[in-house]
């Protein structure tokens, strides 16, 4: 998804090369640019200011909190099982802007974890910077992995400049939850309690009608209020379903590149919608879901790791499928989180240490794809295991059409382009603005990150 001419990897080991006066201000330009994000996190362990370990123990610093994280401490518990107690010391630091603010900041210090989480998205700015570390064949190979192991659309978006920066753990894409009882009232669902086929927007725009009679009102809930994660994720989804869709950012984010006319379809499509009554006006997150777990309306539309909390409401009936196709091609948008090797120095034993943590980890993404998140490791996604899941394997297809964002040092998931522009989508959602008025916002206020080059 570069922009770039390849270019090889760094070859200064970073363990060796000291802290270059560009990185430490480019780090701390990426830490005065963060935005506050929810999280949960425990104390910064060993990487950035901690003590020695035994070498033999493996440093792992990821941004799981809530269910993910239990689940993530489950799979590391898999790991020190395997390898020994003291085999594995785990950090989990806040989501967002802070994590990877640390994660450079520990890197250009020469003391990064040895392995780390990085969404796809965010570990592309990180390669760009040369705050990574290839994963060669050999690395692969030495642990049993290969390319072939991988979900083609997750393995083939972190390739870049002709190399590998990241090994694939999920693909978390945006989804739709439906509310059974009313879809069923509104004549929905299949002989098998499943949602019809509602591809092609004015297919989609009578379900809508539909559902809008029998819950009175709203048919479809997007949160839009505090919230600016998913409105873009919602804009991301349709507009990429359009033909001749273009980046939104080029050049690595120096550009805005994003077509203007088709940003005003889609924008016009969700104006319409609110003002037709189906979708709300301002709705805050927690809200959003509300609406739909109660019956208030039949559709929502989130992250599929929302599945934990729909499940967790008593006798709510409810499933999931991908977000239908309304225009031209399947689309809808994602991340991945990703395993990645910060640079440092590695001997050969350290690097193929890192690789069986990897390994370790992907062999156990059953336990992962409980919480929603479908598995990028095929072995797992076409288990039995995994096939038996509901509603999870009804909108595992999804990962084979995501589409991510574009790289920018200032882009991906949790992100000052993603709270940016998402505000502004929001005000579209919300009436406030129109269209017009919200790209030529969104344009003023990134004209700061489009003309400073990247600070790594």
């Amino acid at each position: 998804m570069s922009s770039r001419p390849p270019r090889s990897a760094p070859t200064r080991p970073a363990a060796t090369a000291g802290i270059s006066r560009r990185r430490l201000l480019g780090a701390g330009a990426l830490a005065a640019a963060a935005v506050p994000l929810a999280g949960c996190s425990t104390p910064l362990g060993a990487g950035l200011l901690g003590t020695e370990l035994n070498p033999d123990t493996l440093v792992y610093w990821n941004l799981f909190g809530g269910g993910d994280g239990v689940r993530m401490q489950d799979m590391q518990q898999g790991y020190r099982d395997r390898f020994g107690p003291g085999s594995l010391q785990a950090t989990t630091l806040t989501w967002g802007n802070p994590y990877y603010s640390k994660l450079t900041l520990a890197t250009v210090g020469n003391r990064p974890p040895d392995v780390a989480v990085a969404h796809l998205t965010r570990a592309k700015p990180l390669w760009s910077g040369g705050l990574l570390d290839a994963i060669t064949e050999e690395d692969l190979a030495g642990v049993g992995l290969s390319s072939a192991d991988f979900n083609a659309q997750a393995w083939d978006t972190q390739r870049t400049d002709g190399q590998n920066i990241a090994i694939p753990l999920d693909t978390h894409p945006f989804t739709l939850f439906y509310h059974r009882e009313v879809c069923e009232q509104a004549g929905l669902l299949d002989g098998d309690g499943l949602l019809v086929d509602l591809t092609g927007l004015d297919r989609f725009e009578e379900a809508l009608q539909e559902i809008s009679a029998v819950t009175g009102g709203t048919a479809i809930t997007v949160a839009n209020v505090a919230e600016t994660a998913t409105p873009w994720r919602f804009f991301w989804t349709l507009y990429n379903q359009l033909e001749g869709a273009t980046p939104f950012l080029s050049d690595d984010g120096a550009t805005i590149s994003v077509d203007e006319s088709l940003f005003l379809e889609v924008t016009g499509t969700i104006q319409r919608w609110v003002e037709q009554g189906w979708l709300n006006s301002a709705l805050d997150y927690a809200t959003s879901q509300t609406q739909m777990f109660t019956g208030n309306a039949g559709f929502y539309l989130q992250g599929e790791w929302e599945i934990a909390t729909a499940q967790s409401i008593e006798g709510l009936d409810f499933g999931m499928a991908p977000i239908p196709q309304l225009f031209d091609v399947p689309a809808v948008q994602a991340d991945s989180h990703t395993f990645i090797l910060p640079r440092k120095e590695r001997s050969p034993e350290q690097r193929r240490q890192a690789m069986e943590f990897i390994k370790t980890m992907l062999e156990q993404s059953l336990v992962w794809a409980e919480g929603g998140h479908i598995p990028a490791y095929l072995p797992t996604a076409e288990s039995e295991g995994y096939l038996a899941l509901e509603p999870q394997r009804f909108y595992s297809g999804a990962a084979d059409y995501a589409v991510y964002d574009d790289p920018a040092w200032y882009g991906g998931s949790g992100s000052t382009f993603e709270d940016t522009v998402g505000a502004q989508l929001g005000l579209v959602q919300q009436g406030a603005l129109t269209p017009e008025q919200a790209l030529a916002a969104i344009r003023n206020q990134l004209a700061t990150y489009t003309s400073t080059p990247s600070p790594l």
